[in-house]
Formats: C-alpha cells, sequence, structure tokens
C-alpha cells in the first residue's frame, strides 16, 4: 500500500511550480520577482515543496537525435510475474531504455527506447525477447513530449505517493 500524503497548494505554489518546470536554472531572484514575492519567501517555498515530495528534482533536457540517437520505439513486452527483476534488471543495464513502466492489461512492460540505427534496436529487442514477449512500434514524430505537470486547482489538493 502506498502512502497518499496531501498537500494543499494554492495559487502561489502553482505559480512558482509552472515557473520551476519551464525553467529550472532560473535564480530564487528571478522567480521572486516573477510572482511578486521576496527572494527568501520564494525560497522558502520551493524548499518546502521539495520537503513534500512535490517537487523531486531538476534535469537538464537532452535531444537524443543530436546525440546521434535518433530513432525512438516503444516496446511492449509480456512476461511471467517472475520474470520482474530480470526485466528491471535488463533496463537498468541499457544505455538505450530511456523509461520502464510496470502496466496492467495484456502487457507487462511499456519500455522506451532511443538507439542510434535499426541494428541496435534489433539487438535490445533481442535482448528482451529472452525474456519474454516483445511488440515494437517506432516513433515517427512527438508531438507532446515531456510535458508539464499543472497542479490541481486551489482547494482540491494533490495527491502524491
Amino acid at each position: 500500500m502506498t502512502l497518499q500524503i496531501k498537500i494543499e497548494l494554492d495559487s502561489t505554489d502553482r505559480s512558482l511550480l509552472s515557473i520551476v518546470q519551464a525553467d529550472s536554472r532560473l535564480s530564487f531572484r528571478e522567480v521572486a520577482r516573477r510572482v511578486g514575492m521576496s527572494t527568501p519567501a520564494v525560497a522558502d517555498r520551493i524548499r518546502k515543496l521539495e520537503a513534500a515530495g512535490v517537487i523531486t528534482g531538476y534535469t537538464a533536457c537532452v535531444a537524443r537525435a543530436a546525440l546521434g540517437e535518433g530513432i525512438g520505439a516503444f516496446l511492449r513486452l509480456t512476461v511471467s510475474d517472475l520474470d520482474f527483476r530480470r526485466v528491471t534488471g535488463l533496463c537498468g543495464s541499457l544505455d538505450a531504455v530511456m523509461e520502464c513502466h510496470h502496466v496492467t492489461g495484456d502487457d507487462s512492460f511499456f519500455i522506451r527506447v532511443s538507439v542510434r540505427s535499426v541494428a541496435e534496436l534489433e539487438d535490445v529487442i533481442s535482448r528482451f525477447r529472452k525474456i519474454g514477449k516483445v511488440r515494437s512500434s517506432l516513433v515517427l514524430s512527438s508531438p507532446v513530449d515531456g510535458k508539464s505537470v499543472r497542479p490541481a486547482p486551489q482547494g482540491t489538493g494533490l495527491q502524491h505517493g
């Protein structure tokens, strides 16, 4: 069972989250200027959002195609429950794996990969075939990719766990 903690976000918290998601490199001073607050007040609020687990980290978005990894694909993998650790271990060991999701339905896992060539994709698929049934789909384009989270309206709270 996952512990659910209810976090009440006001309009300032929602504004802070929108600004930080758009550009996490902004200084507290610049964020404060944009929301009309003092720098210490913004720093305190952001630290509280981090401590509550609402903000879980800061990352740089890297265009994998610019690094030569221009072929994206989704793998749908069906395995027995006994193979969960084998799948997660393989996913953790392969640089090509960008995301791995354990899912409900006919498939067991939904895995997003990025590779340099069709031959590399074939190799990745063959590694997963040793564990279970694999179906793949090549990514043609990604009209919506990395969409920011929009916090719930004031008064409804936010659940996380």
